[in-house]
């Protein structure tokens, strides 16, 4: 096949000795950036890890395994913070991944108007921008007593199950986890719009063409091909979630007694090392940067599962 003029004039133009050296440092910088971003999660974790060392040798593995945290006695366990790490975050994945994903193909089908498409999309945006301490405020004044005669109603009728067995009292797993949601949503149905935006328009036409339904092609075909995008934002919505901070802090009750109770206050091991690391003294800083590391190490396991899953639904679809 003949290329055409332009091509040909391309191919044969040599390029300047200006622009290879523009080419070479654009490459080197690249590069050297690159591995700085790499050398720097190595430092922090062998920091992390350095300062954890003394109490990884003193309690070993019954530090993931027990609940003890007493620095009276030099005891320490972070079995609690672990549970309420992975419940709190699970929970808030499990109720914002439909709603977040729903509203993304609520705001990118043709549903409703543009213009309030458009104005729904910008609201949702700016729950990111909303400070996390404002969402902790408002999850004690607001949020949580809202939800507790709720709560109560559910300790009622299903008290004899272990997960809802405690009186609601206030601050808990529960609530929590509801901020969590709040927190999280705004990644999710950003980046779900965008994966279900990039879908080719000729997708859906096929779809229509071949007689299927509006939601018959939002589930049998749009979803299908966007749902590699979707799951990255899911999974980066998770790795925010277990290291959400201050707005959990202040809701979740901030306890280290074990409870597989949703309505109890709980812990996680952001709020421990935040609610610790300025008092803490001797082994107990080594334990609560055990607590740290066991957190970074979760959340590369997160992001590590999260790339092989996108791989993998990439190839598939």
């Amino acid at each position: 096949m003949a290329r055409s003029p332009r091509l040909e004039l391309f191919a044969l133009r040599r390029r300047s000795d200006a622009e290879r050296f523009l080419d070479r440092s654009f490459f080197q910088l690249a590069v050297a950036l690159a591995a700085a971003v790499g050398l720097l999660v190595v430092a922090i974790l062998l920091t992390v890890l350095s300062g954890a060392w003394e109490a990884i040798r003193s309690f070993g593995i019954s530090f993931i395994t027990t609940s003890d945290w007493d620095p009276g006695s030099d005891h320490y366990g972070a079995f609690t913070a672990i549970y309420g790490t992975l419940v709190s975050s699970g929970l808030a994945l499990l109720i914002a991944v439909p709603l977040g994903v729903g509203t993304a193909v609520f705001l990118t089908e043709n549903i409703i108007p543009k213009a309030i498409r458009e104005v729904l999309g910008v609201m949702v945006e700016l729950l990111a921008a909303i400070p996390s301490v404002v969402l902790g405020l408002w999850a004690i004044v607001v949020m949580e007593p809202m939800l507790r005669p709720f709560l109560s109603e559910l300790h009622q009728l299903l008290g004899w199950l272990p997960f809802f067995s405690t009186e609601p009292q206030g601050p808990g797993m529960a609530p929590a986890a509801l901020i969590l949601v709040v927190m999280i949503l705004p990644i999710i149905t950003a980046i779900s719009r965008d994966a279900l935006s990039q879908v080719p328009d000729g997708l859906r036409q096929a779809a229509y063409g071949i007689g299927t339904t509006r939601w018959g092609a939002i589930f049998q075909v749009i979803l299908p091909a966007a749902i590699s995008g979707i799951t990255g934002g899911v999974m980066l919505a998770l790795g925010r979630a277990m290291g959400e901070t201050m707005a959990v802090t202040m809701i979740i009750g901030n306890s280290n007694n074990f409870s597989l109770s949703l309505l109890a206050p709980a812990n996680t091991i952001s709020s421990m090392l935040a609610n610790q690391f300025g008092e803490a003294s001797g082994i107990q800083v080594s334990a609560l940067m055990y607590a740290a590391l066991l957190l970074m190490v979760m959340s590369l396991a997160v992001n590590l599962l999260a790339q092989q899953v996108v791989r993998r639904l990439s190839l598939k679809y």
